[in-house]
Parts: C-alpha cells; structure tokens; sequence
C-alpha cells in the first residue's frame, strides 16, 4: 500500500524544482516548496490542488542565500506537517565566466549560490532528519561534475563537484553510524529549462516533463548516485570519468 510522504524542494517555482514537484504532487506525495518567487509557487500550488485534491501543498519565501532563512523555513516546514521525509536541495543558479576575464562577480554569486548556500540547506536538513531519525536527502549536482570544465561553466561545474564529494562524505559518514537516513546525488544531463532555455546545439537534451520524470525515478530508487536521464547520460559519465584532458579540450 502506498503512504505519502512529505517532500520539501528549493527552488521550487520553475525548471527541474517545480516539474519534480508536479511528478511528486501526481504521485501522491504531500509537498513544501520554497523559492524567492512567491508568485508563481502559489500558482503552482493552486494547480496542483485543484488537479490532485488528496495532496497538501504548503509554500514559503526563500533565498537560499539568507542562510538563517534556510534554517528558519526548513525547521516551520517541519513543524508544520510533523515531519519531512525527504528534502531535495535544488535551487541553483547557471551564472560564470572563464577565470581572470573580470567577472569575478557572476563566478561568485555561482560559487555561493550552488555550493555555500547549499551548504546551508544539506545542514538544515540534517538537522532534521538526526532529530527524526529518519530521512531522504537528495542534492541535485550536474553531469558537468564529472570532470573540470572550460570557460562560461568552470566554476559552475567546480560547485557541483564540491556539493557531490559534500554529499559522498556525508554517505560515508551515516553508513559508518549504520543510519537510516539516506542520501542520494542526482547528475542531470541536459534538460529543457528557462537556466538553459538560449542555449542552442544542446546534445541529448530532452524537454522538462522527461528530464523531471527521470529525475523522480531516479530518486525513488534510493540509489546514492544516479545519472539522469539514465541514457545516455550513464555511460557518457562513464567515459568522461576516464578521457585525458587532451580529449577533453578537443570536445570543449
């Protein structure tokens, strides 16, 4: 017999955030979602609502990058429905720069945003699911962790590598105390979405519906790392992981 679970995703009001959000709510699953754009989450939850009158949907304001905030909504969240049983740390941004051309600006806005305020979201949730004893943490990292990048997405691929070597120790560390509390690292490949909506000549990019779909599936496996979609994306990283860095420069 299915129960419901209850779900908190960041980033919540557009891309991957909002379309996990609508294969959850379609699942069954009872949803806490954040983002800065309170606007377009209340209509986000007056969709799912109407369309799915068994599921509870609560929203909040966040900016991931007002740290005790994250803290503060996390912990009312959880007040709120008693419990979270998962929480999905999504929000990003897709700024950068190559290094040394002026904009050290965007590169850190990128660095705080995916790693530090990141950071904050994986302790708040720890916080959480420790006192719980329970738990499903999921961090949204990208293909381009695989291996440094050139150019406009060096820093953006650096952050995504620290948040999935963040979330690898963060596995080690619960499996030594045999905890219950799971994590799983999601690495999407290219999916449609307003980050990347000008970007042409994308390789294997499928549309938000697919990308997110895979990206539910692949949580609800409970596996610690998942490509996404799994084809190609699987093998591809398969291969990045092991291709000298002359290569490398010739396909970037």
């Amino acid at each position: 017999m299915f129960m419901s679970r209850t779900i908190l995703i960041t980033g919540a009001s557009s891309g991957l955030g909002e379309g996990m959000a609508r294969e959850f709510a379609a699942r069954g699953n009872h949803l806490a979602l954040c983002a800065r754009r309170t606007e377009r989450l209340d209509q986000l939850k007056s969709e799912l609502e109407a369309e799915y009158s068994g599921v509870t949907i609560s929203v909040r304001a966040l900016d991931v990058n007002d740290h005790q905030q994250v803290f503060d909504v996390f912990q009312a969240f959880r007040e709120e429905f008693g419990q979270l049983d998962r929480i999905i740390v999504n929000a990003g941004i897709g700024k950068g720069q190559p290094l040394g051309t002026g904009r050290f600006d965007a590169n850190r806005q990128t660095a705080e945003t995916n790693f530090v305020a990141a950071l904050a979201q994986i302790e708040a949730a720890m916080a959480i699911f420790r006192a719980q004893n329970h738990g499903h943490l999921v961090a949204v990292s990208s293909v381009t962790a695989i291996r440094g990048m050139p150019g406009n997405i060096t820093t953006y691929a650096a952050t995504k590598a620290a948040l999935a070597a963040l979330c690898e120790g963060l596995r080690i560390e619960l499996k030594k105390r045999r905890s219950p509390i799971r994590v799983t690292t999601l690495y999407p490949g290219y999916i449609r979405t307003e980050i990347n909506e000008k970007v042409k000549h994308t390789p294997f990019i499928v549309d938000a519906q697919r990308g997110c779909r895979a990206m539910v599936r692949a949580i609800e496996s409970g596996k610690a790392e998942r490509f996404v979609p799994a084809w190609p994306w699987t093998p591809i990283g398969f291969i990045l992981r092991r291709l000298p860095e002359s290569i490398l420069a010739k396909l970037f």
